[in-house]
């Protein structure tokens, strides 16, 4: 058999891919405007919030995203957005957020977030009164309180009981890997374990265990009636996280991602593990390049079960006319969508994407088909 040429294998797997991908249809817009986001239950308030700002002209598609992202900080969603929630191993509850605007492609994001519960309108500060992406930690706080926001504990009495249950039991669910004594029953303190990096089994050794603990976001985009597109994430991150730890929430292209020519997207899940991924950059990239929403969610996925077949991960998608889909792994994952004349929010449940076999992937059949020529 003839090995096609790197040229005629990248024309064939047009051919191949399109057909293959037509199977995964994306949901119907219910018109716009439009909201979206991550989780339902308690995050569907900050559908609600966002949707219904929407039907009040004044407001733009940024200004729902910070509101809804704002209910859910304020209403504590799950416990893993906002104050008092996901506490670190020193028991402080610190925040990421991030928006994105889809006409300038302009973004604002805090990452490590102390003593501020505003997290996600401090972002917008950032967003529209600097030239940065970007700020963290103390400097963050510092540039919050020169904006007008309040300084407060972001720790409850909840949230530090939790974390001295936490630390009594031995620290288990800790993100510490390669270290002494054993972070699977002790609190530390901690010494690195020298790693021979050319070993057999390093790769394996940089994978954290198993019984890492919640890691939810609210990520949201929202579409207005005249087709002005935003995205924006809010998160308090990984609970018992090492203290400093920025999860993917506040990075552009993987908690979410937005640009009006084309669509948005939000993802939730294990943030150290998908922001090597920027999975809502590709799901994007992957509708500008002709795949429904539905097929660059599952797309977005399957790329990282290849690598981490056991990765929990919830990915939304949203094309710039209001269709759209998801995929997740690992758990399942559900979607909350507003838009049109929707009365109510409508919450979407989202099975895992099966792992192994010829269903791991939306490209499955690629490798055969081109064997066959």
């Amino acid at each position: 058999m003839a090995i096609p040429s790197p040229a005629r294998v990248v024309s064939l797997s047009s051919s191949i891919l399109l057909p293959l991908l037509s199977l995964a249809h994306a949901r119907p817009s219910p018109g716009l405007p439009l909201v979206i986001n991550t989780w339902g239950g308690s995050f569907a308030a900050a559908t609600d919030a966002a949707y219904l700002a929407l039907l009040d002209p004044p407001t733009s598609a940024l200004d729902a995203v910070e509101l809804g992202c704002a209910t859910c900080e304020r209403n504590q969603c799950d416990s893993t957005v906002g104050f008092g929630g996901s506490p670190d191993e020193a028991c402080e509850t610190t925040l990421d957020a991030l928006l994105m605007d889809g006409v300038s492609m302009k973004t604002g994001a805090v990452a490590g977030l102390r003593r501020v519960r505003d997290a996600v309108g401090v972002a917008r500060h950032v967003l529209e009164h600097t030239s940065h992406s970007l700020i963290v930690g103390d400097q963050a706080t510092r540039f919050a309180l020169e904006n007008g926001f309040v300084e407060g504990d972001l720790a409850t009495p909840e949230s530090r009981a939790r974390c001295e249950a936490w630390r009594e039991a031995g620290c288990r669910g800790n993100y510490r890997i390669n270290v002494l004594p054993d972070p699977a029953t002790s609190c530390g303190p901690y010494t690195p374990l020298p790693l021979d990096s050319s070993a057999e089994g390093y790769h394996r050794l940089l994978v954290a265990g198993e019984e890492a603990a919640s890691h939810d976001t609210i990520s949201m985009v929202a579409i207005h009636a005249s087709g002005v597109m935003a995205a924006g994430t809010s998160t308090n991150g990984a609970a018992h996280k090492v203290p400093g730890r920025v999860g993917d929430g506040p990075i552009v292209g993987s908690g979410s991602y937005v640009d009006g020519d084309v669509g948005g997207c939000g993802a939730t899940g294990d943030g150290d593990v998908m922001m090597r991924f920027l999975p809502c950059y590709q799901a994007v990239e992957n509708m500008r390049r002709g795949m429904t929403p539905q097929e660059a969610a599952e797309d977005v996925v399957r790329r990282m079960v290849r690598k981490y077949p056991k990765i929990e991960s919830g990915v939304v998608v949203v094309n710039k006319k209001g269709e759209h889909g998801a995929a997740a792994s690992g758990w399942t994952f559900t979607y909350a969508v507003r838009g049109g004349d929707m009365g109510a929010t409508e919450v979407i449940t989202v099975p895992p994407v099966e792992v192994g076999g010829r269903s791991h992937s939306v490209n499955s059949g690629w490798p055969r088909a081109i064997a066959e020529l």
